[in-house]
């Protein structure tokens, strides 16, 4: 099944002068049993490097030369699993979206998962600084067969430094869909101090960070009983579609974020993790 990259014209019309903006397009194909790149086209300060490794997924490594995201910034990833094809994408670090003085900064993501094909989007976190401003869209489209892991976490501020984020404008969009149909949306919206609007006993509970995991395959309810196993008690796992699990975990920083994240995603794959992720 061909799914072709999308339309590769500039992202921002020129009358725009956006601070920063990247994108990169990426398929896959199969060479003997080994992931290997299909079609790679990146431009603007994103970019995508592929580190040698002994697993048979095709491993991507984005980075942002641009140094985080404030206002203005647009930044567009569009990666396409072809059927029987395994691809990681992670980050070689954090984001950062920083204070913001005019609009927000956009990152948008698109990922195709095709027949038998398997994808794993793990970014690193995202820290954000007080004055913070930013649109993000994650949307995946998935065939039969398919299998997703996809996490998305967020930081409020440097809870070491003393940071207290309490000038804040996210929006943060998750969407699953399904041979043309949804499957899952996920949104959170949070707008002036976010320190006040996570200490409420049912936002947040006074938590500094926060990271949404959806697993797509046929398996896994499967692993449902496993993942709670390993949550900690400010997480929560459910499945709301037959071949689909959704948690969300709190915690009060960053790190004590990835120590309760580590074991869930580890559950949910049978290769390790990517190397950015244990540096």
């Amino acid at each position: 099944m061909e799914t072709p990259i999308q339309d590769l014209a500039p992202l921002i019309p020129a009358s725009v002068q956006p601070r920063a903006q990247g994108a990169v397009r990426l398929t896959s194909k199969l060479r003997d049993t080994r992931t290997v790149i299909d079609r790679l086209h990146q431009q603007g300060s994103l970019k995508i490097l592929f580190p040698s490794t002994d697993q048979p997924d095709l491993t991507a490594v984005l980075l942002n030369t641009a140094g985080g995201i404030t206002g203005g910034d647009r930044f567009d990833t569009r990666i396409s699993a072809q059927p029987g094809t395994h691809i990681t994408v992670t980050t070689q670090a954090a984001e950062r979206a920083y204070r913001a003085v005019t609009g927000a900064g956009r990152v948008c993501t698109g990922l195709t998962v095709c027949p038998d094909a398997r994808l794993c989007w793990l970014p690193q976190e995202t820290l954000l600084y007080d004055g913070a401003k930013l649109r993000r869209r994650l949307d995946v489209t998935l065939h039969d067969g398919a299998r997703c892991l996809l996490i998305e976490s967020i930081v409020f501020g440097r809870a070491a430094m003393g940071e207290a984020v309490r000038d804040l404008q996210l929006d943060d969009h998750i969407t699953l869909t399904k041979d043309g149909r949804p499957l899952f949306a996920d949104r959170t919206h949070l707008s002036g101090d976010a320190v006040a609007h996570m200490s409420r006993t049912a936002t947040g509970q006074a938590a500094g960070a926060m990271a949404s995991v959806v697993f797509y395959a046929p398996d896994a309810p499967d692993l449902l009983d496993a993942a709670r196993e390993v949550l900690p008690e400010t997480g929560g796992i459910s499945s709301p579609a037959s071949d689909l699990l959704f948690a969300r975990i709190l915690a009060p920083d960053g790190y004590a974020l990835r120590q309760s994240v580590l074991p869930l995603l580890s559950i949910f794959r049978d290769t390790p993790l990517p190397r950015p992720w244990m540096i």
